[in-house]
């Protein structure tokens, strides 16, 4: 199996569990040397609770043909990120691909709250982790991925530009996060361009997240039994699917034409000609942009 990133070397921020993990994992398949950060490492978890951990992450990175290292570190924490960025540079010398998908914010948003009834709290540290972090991650890691020609900068967020522009995503601190972190890429893609890297903003369409899954109390290999009560469930992806979606980016020595844009994972398929791990090419941002002028429910097998 080819592996183009054979001796490349990436950070994925976030990566115990969903998209972070889809990724790594990919990346890890394409050859390269992928560090896997957060806090479940160590018998440490983070607020989740759950029994996911970036020690699993990289075993896996590992099996699917790269090398992965789990490091733990809070991203709120600026020293444990420069601990981060220092290890890296002693073992590597640099670094070529920064993946940001540091969230857990999931526990904290309550759904459609006007922000006068959201527990403040909740919502100021939905704000941190799904912002803050960013941007401290960027602060200490950008400097090493400039030190290599070409480096690429995804930012992991919910939902497209375009989408969320008129959208209410949820509640006012779940709205904001998600837009910010948007911004975020936009704004990095002025600050890197000059120096020959490249920043975009990428979001999965509705993910079959382990956390996603046990919600429907489903598994990857049963899932489409949750469509019987949730149709548009069809219309679902594997984490994996975004993760070859980082790796299609990643491997484009054009990829500077997206510098600054919001992308989607089914988009980049129809773009690179990838697909699913089941071999479909699901596109769930079309399909919701579809259903709300549609006269009835849409047929998700239409939109993979």
């Amino acid at each position: 199996m080819a592996q183009p990133l054979t001796g490349k070397v990436a950070l994925v921020a976030g990566a115990t569990r969903g998209a972070g993990r889809g990724i790594a994992v990919q990346l890890g398949a394409a050859g390269a040397t992928v560090y896997a950060t957060g806090r479940s490492a160590g018998g440490h978890r983070s607020e989740y609770g759950r029994a996911e951990t970036l020690e699993e992450t990289a075993a896996l990175v590992t099996a699917a043909g790269g090398r992965g290292i789990a490091v733990r570190a809070d991203h709120l924490v600026p020293a444990e990120v420069e601990a981060v960025a220092r290890r890296i540079e002693a073992e590597q010398g640099g670094l070529d691909v920064l993946v940001n998908d540091i969230w857990g914010g999931e526990n904290l948003f309550e759904w459609e709250s006007p922000v006068w009834e959201h527990d403040l709290d909740n919502g100021l540290r939905l704000l941190r982790l799904a912002v803050e972090t960013h941007v401290i991650t960027n602060h200490h890691l950008l400097p090493l991925l400039l030190s290599r020609p070409g480096g690429l900068v995804v930012e992991m967020t919910d939902g497209t530009a375009d989408y969320n522009a008129t959208r209410y995503r949820n509640s006012l601190c779940y709205d904001l996060a998600k837009s910010s972190v948007l911004r975020m890429a936009f704004a990095l893609g002025h600050e890197l361009a000059p120096r020959g890297a490249t920043a975009v903003a990428l979001t999965p369409g509705w993910l079959r997240s382990e956390m996603m899954l046990e919600h429907f109390g489903v598994t990857e290999e049963n899932w489409r039994d949750a469509t019987a009560k949730q149709p548009g469930f069809g219309v679902s992806e594997s984490p994996g699917y975004v993760g070859r979606a980082v790796v299609a980016l990643a491997c484009d020595p054009g990829v500077a034409r997206f510098n600054g844009s919001s992308l989607s994972s089914g988009a980049l398929a129809k773009e690179y000609g990838f697909t699913d791990l089941d071999g479909s090419r699901p596109d769930a941002w079309r399909y919701l942009v579809d259903q709300e002028t549609a006269d009835g429910p849409l047929d998700p097998a239409g939109y993979r």
